[in-house]
């Protein structure tokens, strides 16, 4: 690939593109890959640093040091504080996903036109389903093979069959998977079709250019229009890259409205309708091997319960991460580690309700955000069904890991209670945050939205936002596909107006 190093960049740096894209994970991506097919000379700016194929770390603490936003440890703040799972690396999360692959819902689609008819004319739903057909093609998207799922996979549907709850194989961007369980860390044979082994090589090969350990400061505006960037990189460089045509935000739903406010662009609701899919998992042990660290990441997922907000997903961590979730301390812990092996993690993710707000905090950005009750209902729904899974599928007892609750369980029926006696009291929980949406979102009103429904600034001309900042909602489902889809959406808008 073309790129330039950030750590190599010292002094000052300028040069002059037709449209710079901040942001090289799956948004930022599809727009280079569509724009630099077009002529334009392209620019992607990247935070976080280029991991070659041998330098990918094996275990899971080393990856997140490496590959993931703060370790992934950065909180959203509030009564019951989650961490924000987010990659920071050339590939953006999409080097360090599960590979789940979604197109997006039918009836998120109809909410968004419900409440902003104009979404219907400006992305017309053929448009959206022709376009994620050619992603799912490129991508080699397809469900997970059996040969590959491992015994975490296999045991979940299991349970979700014995529950009567409507369960598939996941489909993933995979081309050659051979189940290491490493997708978490980066695949170190290429075989995800991450964006820095699909569209960001092809971009290179049509003249892009990634700069990589470079951290955007401002976004330049001169008469009401976007003339390029400011930005830090790694080596100390002042660096300036000049926009001729356009510049293209796809930094994610937390940092491009953090970059926005730090430049002073502040017009609509930039930062507010933060929306996302608050995750909680559950260990269980088996009295067979399962080795939870083999066989493909997230292969299985139960969708029997996605109306009402909740989608449950085999979890595959590696062995010091898997280690971390056990409970006890001295030879109640050495047990539980030599019997490792027998542990696994499932999760549920759930389409939350709650909006919050996203701010910038130095060179960070600070999320604020609280879970609902008709949220914290959901979650509790979850994990009753995660644990009922569980032992319907064989498991001799699980470990909810809920305060106050009872830390092992080895019966359905005591299971079965926690719907109704479980705390509503999001603190009893271990979540984590991923999927992040809203916070620039598209509309007609500008006093509603901060982009137009073409992707444009409503404030700025030719400034565009690509990631999913920009959807009205979140998904109740994994978002990369969508957000590719509509990120090449926004592409074509942009050369619409430059033609």
């Amino acid at each position: 690939m073309n790129v330039i190093e950030g750590a190599d960049l010292r002094g000052s740096y300028q040069a002059s593109f037709d449209v710079v894209v901040v942001g090289s994970g799956p948004a930022g991506a599809a727009v280079a890959l569509e724009l630099s097919g077009s002529g334009a000379r392209v620019a992607i700016v990247e935070e976080g640093p280029l991991v070659r194929r041998s330098e990918l770390p094996e275990d899971g603490f080393s990856a997140m040091a490496r590959l993931y936003r703060d370790l992934g440890a950065n909180l959203t703040r509030g009564r019951a504080p989650m961490p924000i799972v987010q990659g920071r690396a050339v590939g953006g999360t999409s080097l360090v996903n599960g590979a789940i692959s979604w197109r997006l819902p039918r009836e998120v689609w109809d909410e968004w036109v419900s409440e902003d008819p104009p979404l219907s004319q400006a992305l017309p739903w053929e448009e959206l389903e022709r376009t994620a057909k050619t992603v799912e093609q490129e991508l080699c998207i397809g469900p997970t093979e059996e040969a590959v799922a491992g015994p975490k996979n296999l045991l979940l549907a299991k349970g979700a069959q014995a529950l009567g709850l409507e369960h598939r194989p996941i489909r993933r961007n995979v081309r050659g998977c051979r189940g290491l369980g490493r997708c978490l860390q980066g695949c170190p044979e290429g075989n995800k079709t991450s964006m820095d082994v699909t569209y960001l090589p092809l971009a290179c090969e049509r003249g892009a250019r990634i700069y990589s350990s470079v951290r955007v400061r401002r976004v330049c505006e001169e008469r009401g229009s976007a003339t390029g960037i400011e930005a830090l990189s790694s080596g100390g460089a002042r660096v300036q890259l000049a926009a001729s045509q356009a510049v293209v935000l796809a930094a994610s739903a937390v940092q491009t409205p953090a970059l926005l406010l730090a430049s002073g662009i502040r017009h609509g609701p930039t930062g507010e309708g933060f929306q996302c899919h608050p995750g909680v998992s559950m260990a269980g042990r088996f009295p067979q091997p399962v080795r939870a660290w083999e066989g493909a990441t997230q292969g299985h997922e139960v969708i029997g319960l996605r109306g009402e907000g909740i989608k449950f997903e085999a979890l595959g961590y590696d062995l010091a991460i898997l280690a971390a979730r056990l409970k006890g301390v001295g030879r109640e812990l050495s047990r539980e580690i030599s019997s490792l092996d027998r542990w696994l993690n499932w999760g549920a993710a759930i389409r939350a309700a709650a909006r919050g707000t996203v701010r910038p905090a130095g060179a960070k950005a600070s999320v604020r955000f609280a879970l609902l009750p008709e949220d914290m209902r959901k979650v509790r729904r979850g994990v009753r069904v995660l644990g009922e899974m569980m032992l319907a599928a064989g498991a001799e007892y699980v470990a909810p890991g809920v305060f106050g609750w009872h830390e092992r369980v080895a019966d359905r029926a005591v299971m079965a209670r926690f719907e109704e006696e479980g705390p509503l009291d999001p603190r009893a929980y271990s979540m984590a945050v991923t999927h992040m949406f809203g916070t620039c979102r598209l509309g007609s009103d500008p006093n509603r939205s901060v982009l137009r429904p073409d992707f444009r600034h409503h404030a700025v001309d030719r400034l565009f936002v690509a990631d999913s900042s920009a959807f009205p909602s979140n998904t109740g489902v994994n978002p990369q596909t969508a957000i590719i889809t509509l990120a090449r959406t926004c592409a074509r808008r942009i050369l619409g107006v430059r033609g």
